[in-house]
């Protein structure tokens, strides 16, 4: 960790010395004590950001919905794509000047941009009191209190990730995420996620099941359990313990097992998923545990095996197929989702329809699709065979047309049938809908005014069907 002091010309190694809390409670005294988070990006961000506000929270904070009314506004950043990276920079950029004005205004950069540009986003942003990696969330108090000394922190150096004993502040009464795997290993040469979330470092199952269990005793029905690489949980745990599997080492597939029965927790689901690691006993698990929802997120990526091994992925194009054709032999009714990037690096016209046919083969329930983005530090980020912007937006435009044509394709089997709902709040486009879930993660409504249906799960006969969502009356 960089601590720079408000007075000296060089920045100083605190690493050891222990955070001044006096001068964040004195602090704390003197302000509102509002804030405000801002978060772009995936899944474990918005974890992270529910986990700050707790620790906000916990120290005397609360919160405000404008930017403009809090005292301290942190943005919680994505680097995957350089447009969310830029959008950081025009939301930073107001709140820098208001803080010409109003000195006693707290900035804090959180997340992967924070990790990426270090101190280099202080000499950018010199408005910046704080500078924090995805690794720091549970510091954040330990932080804030050299900030409230009079200090600039930078704080990204790669660290273990103590177990969290505050709350998080969950932005849903209803369904929670709960990580159990951070970091992550791979070296796809597109991604800058191993180089800004550090290593895989696994939580061990009775923290989890703790946790899972404490949410249940509040409340929750559901739970999403994420990970970068959600397949890899445990490999970095020592062998023994819950429901080890072959060679003593605990799974994913264990864990399911070992969280499964909490009782008041009805539904579980999890992300994201690799295709290296994808097992067949991951499938018959899902099938056998009533509570695991028939959902399977796994990116693909490309359908090109040649475009696979340059972003160093690890499967090919048939790999990915034999675990969708198991899923539906296994579970036919399931819905799979994915991820797709086009316009990588030297992709060819051929290459990319290979893609599209791997699209239209397997005929998705939805696809996260983006036209590729070099990312600092990336390999293949400085390669020379990059694509032009006219043929990122020409083959995004064709990759989504196709989609769209699957997944309104894909919705018309629901027309007619009852499904389980997870009513999870109001419409905020339509007050007088109730909105929730399908257990295959379908979007669907009902035209109800009855917020008393939220946290219940209603049996619905679906009526309407669009590409992304539904509508359903009660029976």
């Amino acid at each position: 960790m960089t601590v720079t002091p408000a007075k000296p010309t060089a920045p100083i190694e605190l690493e050891n010395q222990a955070p001044d809390r006096s001068a964040l409670m004195q602090n704390l005294d003197q302000k509102a004590q509002k804030y405000h988070i801002v978060t772009f990006g995936c899944q474990m961000n918005k974890a992270d950001s529910e986990r700050m506000a707790g620790v906000l929270e916990n120290i005397g904070y609360r919160a405000t919905d404008d930017a403009n009314d809090a005292d301290l506004v942190l943005y919680n950043t994505c680097s995957i794509r350089d447009n969310a990276e830029q959008k950081v920079y025009s939301y930073l950029g107001r709140q820098a000047k208001r803080k010409h004005s109003n000195p006693g205004l707290t900035l804090v950069v959180a997340g992967c941009v924070a990790q990426q540009e270090g101190e280099a986003l202080m000499r950018r942003v010199p408005e910046l009191d704080l500078v924090m990696g995805p690794q720091h969330v549970n510091r954040l108090d330990d932080l804030l209190a050299q900030v409230y000394a009079g200090n600039q922190v930078v704080a990204i150096e790669e660290a273990f990730i103590e177990e969290d004993i505050t709350k998080p502040r969950r932005s849903s009464t209803i369904t929670a995420w709960v990580n159990v795997i951070y970091g992550c290993n791979e070296s796809c040469t597109y991604c800058i996620v191993p180089s800004v979330r550090g290593q895989e470092q696994s939580r061990t199952p009775a923290a989890i099941r703790a946790e899972i269990e404490a949410l249940a005793a509040q409340g929750y029905k559901e739970i999403t359990l994420l990970g970068q690489n959600i397949d890899a949980y445990g490999r970095d745990l020592p062998p023994g313990g819950i429901g080890a599997g072959i060679g003593g080492k605990i799974t994913l597939t264990d864990l399911l097992y070992y969280v499964h029965d909490v009782e008041g927790i009805e539904r579980i689901r999890f992300a994201t998923s690799h295709p290296r690691y994808f097992s067949s006993r991951l499938i018959h698990a899902c099938a056998e545990l009533p509570k695991l929802c028939e959902h399977f997120h796994i990116p693909f990526q490309s359908g090109d095996n040649e475009l696979l091994k340059d972003m160093k992925r690890g499967y090919t194009h048939e790999k990915y197929r034999r675990i969708i054709d198991q899923i539906r032999e296994i579970m036919p009714d399931a819905a799979i989702s994915a991820d797709a990037i086009v316009a990588f690096p030297g992709e060819t016209e051929a290459q990319f329809e290979n893609t599209l046919r791997l699209v239209e083969e397997i005929s998705f329930d939805l696809v996260n699709t983006a036209a590729y983005s070099p990312r600092p530090g990336t390999p293949a980020a400085v390669w020379e065979n990059q694509l032009s912007e006219e043929v990122k937006s020409d083959r995004l435009q064709r990759l989504n047309h196709l989609v769209n044509q699957q997944a309104a394709e894909r919705s018309k089997r629901y027309l007619g049938r009852t499904e389980e709902i997870l009513i999870e709040g109001i419409n905020p486009k339509n007050p007088n809908q109730v909105m929730g879930r399908t257990r295959g993660n379908r979007i669907t409504f009902l035209n109800e005014q009855k917020p008393e249906l939220i946290g219940q799960v209603v049996t619905l006969q679906i009526t309407e069907v669009r590409p992304f969502s539904l509508t359903g009356i009660r029976i």
